[in-house]
């Protein structure tokens, strides 16, 4: 009783936990062992795939999945969504207004483009502002609902899918809140939004664990551009528990911030908590990080032990550091021996830093 191990039934098995990059992992789609998925072009087919994501990594691991760019990972799906949207309202429009079909490439370069396109083809200029105006609106609103429905599907799907231990639904974890994108807005508004909703019959949804960054100059006074989704996560909390929040300014976090995505602290809802690297330093990031394993002293019982004798509390103290250092290098050795095949996702899709070097050999 003096150390516990955590997870013996996985002592010789599998790693315990990682911070999965879905921008990363979606660019030219992924294999999860079994089959090839291409890159999702819906925000539907990106929420879906998250969840397929974690599930998989839950497969090759036996402890907690967290997501460490929810917001900036599904904009993109977002973005892809109301381009499409955009050219089907567009066309709709056209065929109202002037009985003309059109097929316009959605450049980003835009209105006036799309305008000057559309009287090329026979649309006067009146019909030309009436199509944008309403493929915009259209598109926006249809957009918007299409991204509740695929975080309400993602809310559902993480707390009905099994893990590998089959007893209960992947440990799953996802952080948010700084991307100010108008894509990013909208998916943590609909996440919030989905998780205030509650499951089927109202209940609230343990999973995922969500984790709101909080930072000045982006959420945290009212003037920064996402204060009012730091105001929709705090009244979601006060009726689901859920988000947690996480403060970027923090000196033990803020002291890894270098303005980027990947250096925002990221968390899973287990505690986990990796930013540090004194391996290399100039990887000090929060993707493809995670546990290993881990192993807890109980300390109550080692002052109980030493009734009062501060000297001998940390005598007994070195001595179980020094064994659980010990008991920790061996399951190391017994990780260090596996192959890619032993986890298909994990190591051959390089969702654990670094493992994308690995052979598959």
């Amino acid at each position: 009783g003096d150390i516990h191990i955590h997870d013996m039934d996985f002592y010789t098995l599998t790693t315990t936990c990682c911070q999965i990059e879905l921008k990363k992992l979606f660019k030219g789609g992924f294999s999860t062992g079994h089959g090839v998925l291409r890159e999702p072009n819906d925000i539907a087919s990106y929420a879906a795939l998250a969840c397929i994501a974690i599930q998989s990594n839950q497969n090759d691991q036996h402890g907690g999945q967290a997501i460490c760019d929810f917001d900036y990972g599904l904009a993109e799906g977002v973005r892809k969504t109301y381009r499409r949207l955009y050219k089907k309202h567009l066309a709709e429009a056209l065929d109202l207004l002037t009985g003309v079909w059109a097929s316009l490439a959605m450049d980003e370069g835009f209105e006036a483009a799309v305008r000057a396109a559309l009287v090329e083809v026979g649309a006067s200029e009146e019909a030309a502002d009436k199509a944008v105006a309403y493929a915009a609106k259209n598109a926006l609103g249809d957009t918007d609902r299409t991204t509740f429905q695929a975080m309400e599907a993602l809310v559902h799907n993480l707390n009905t899918m099994h893990s590998r231990a089959g007893a209960q639904t992947p440990f799953s974890s996802v952080n948010y809140g700084m991307d100010t994108s108008p894509e990013g807005r909208m998916v943590v508004k609909n996440m919030l939004l989905a998780t205030e909703e509650g499951l089927g019959s109202g209940e609230t949804p343990i999973f995922p664990v969500q984790i709101f960054r909080v930072k000045e100059g982006v959420n945290y006074n009212p003037e920064d551009p996402n204060y009012d989704l730091f105001k929709l996560a705090m009244h979601c909390s006060a009726k689901r528990l859920f988000p947690n929040f996480s403060f970027i300014d923090a000196p033990f976090n803020a002291q890894y911030y270098k303005g980027t995505p990947e250096t925002e602290i990221a968390y899973m809802g287990c505690r986990t908590r990796v930013m540090g690297n004194v391996y290399d330093p100039d990887r000090e990031i929060a993707p493809g990080r995670g546990n290993l394993s881990f192993t807890s002293i109980n300390l109550p019982r080692l002052a109980i032990r030493s009734k009062g004798d501060l000297d001998l509390f940390f005598d007994l103290l070195d001595a179980k550091l020094a064994l659980a250092v010990g008991q920790l290098d061996e399951r190391f050795e017994i990780q260090a021996r596996k192959h890619v095949y032993n986890a298909p996702f994990l190591m051959g899709q390089g969702v654990l830093i670094s493992y994308e070097k690995l052979s598959t050999k």
